[in-house]
């Protein structure tokens, strides 16, 4: 049985947001684990578990010497209607924490979700017209639509009265950071469009709304996330308690597009009419496949690096889109991080672990 005073359960430790956070919690000296279908051997000290979280027996047997003081869940399910997500992604977090109910180890579980909980599912916002006041705040309600990260939110709640551990909820935007086969990862997927833009002498086309590229937006680099993360985890200020969580600054995209471009010294065009970069890059799979094997990238799958699909719904967004910090900045969090400087240290990543040429 596992005895350190810290001992951390991330869970989707394979993810942005997961294995950021673990690599952070490394460094801070817990002990930490990591739950994932498919775990990876990529984080020096990590401790992988495989497990189904919708299989109560194989969580009960992944975990039978596992007792962790503190929970960190960032993973979910993606499905074809939000019915499914309701039922699926709530199951995910019930299952977990019903199993780990017994070892009475749990003193705190976070949840990551995101901005859908102001916007709703994508077919919510952009067809109902209903659309937020930016920018976001913690204290808007619950919209009366369904959504998983409600169901999820409660299930953390239940478990919580029930338990006797303390909770803490993040919100972020876009999250930016590095991570192979993720479900959401725009800046991966923009450096690989920006690259098949390069090698094929096209322009760098924005794709996405006028809304996107005319008004305010923010993001969350995965390092900012991780922060807030430990620090509402270990502050008991901030226990019980909802956060928004970007960067810190706010841009318009009119401004960093044409910088990323100049990054990969390529041309740009702005908006002029949205486009669909899945439909861009549905038939470049053989053009990635070639720059991969020209530059001896580690990865010829062009599907497994970019998820257009998210990339598209973020940017073709019909309103700007940015988030209030103050709750967090009011109880002590400070962290701050430049999104250029999120995008470009990615990129520099990226390069140098010959993942784009």
């Amino acid at each position: 049985m596992e005895t350190s005073e810290n001992i951390a359960l991330v869970v989707g430790a394979t993810g942005i947001s997961g294995s950021n956070l673990a690599s952070k919690l490394l460094e801070k000296g817990w002990k930490v684990f990591g739950l994932s279908r498919n775990p990876k051997n990529d984080i020096k000290g990590l401790q992988p578990i495989a497990a189904d979280l919708l299989n109560i027996e194989s969580l009960t047997t992944a975990l039978c010497n596992v007792s962790p003081t503190h929970v960190f869940f960032t993973t979910w399910m993606r499905n074809d209607t939000e019915d499914e997500n309701i039922r699926v992604n709530s199951a995910l977090v019930r299952n977990l924490l019903d199993v780990l109910s017994v070892k009475k180890s749990v003193k705190h579980v976070a949840l990551v979700t995101g901005l859908k909980h102001y916007l709703g599912p994508f077919d919510a916002y952009a067809t109902t017209g209903t659309l937020p006041e930016t920018p976001l705040r913690e204290e808007q309600p619950r919209l009366n639509i369904q959504n998983f990260y409600y169901s999820q939110e409660d299930e953390v709640f239940i478990a919580a009265a029930r338990d006797g551990f303390s909770w803490s909820i993040h919100r972020p935007h876009t999250l930016i950071g590095k991570t192979i086969g993720n479900a959401m990862n725009m800046g991966t997927t923009l450096a690989v469009y920006a690259s098949i833009c390069k090698q094929a002498n096209i322009p760098f086309i924005w794709p996405g709304s006028e809304a996107q590229w005319n008004g305010l937006s923010d993001v969350t680099d995965a390092k900012v996330l991780a922060d807030q993360i430990i620090w509402a985890a270990t502050n008991p200020e901030a226990h019980n308690e909802a956060f928004n969580i970007a960067n810190g600054d706010v841009f318009r995209w009119k401004w960093l597009w044409p910088k990323i471009a100049e990054w990969f010294e390529i041309e740009f065009e702005g908006y002029n009419g949205s486009i669909q970069l899945e439909s861009v890059l549905n038939d470049k799979h053989s053009v990635w496949s070639n720059i991969a094997k020209e530059h001896q990238l580690v990865e010829e799958n062009l599907k497994v690096l970019a998820s257009a699909w998210h990339t598209d719904l973020d940017l073709g967004r019909p309103l700007e889109v940015m988030t209030d910090m103050s709750k967090s900045r009011k109880l002590g969090f400070s962290v701050y991080k430049d999104t250029k400087d999120s995008f470009f240290e990615l990129f520099a990543q990226l390069r140098n672990d010959k993942i784009i040429p």
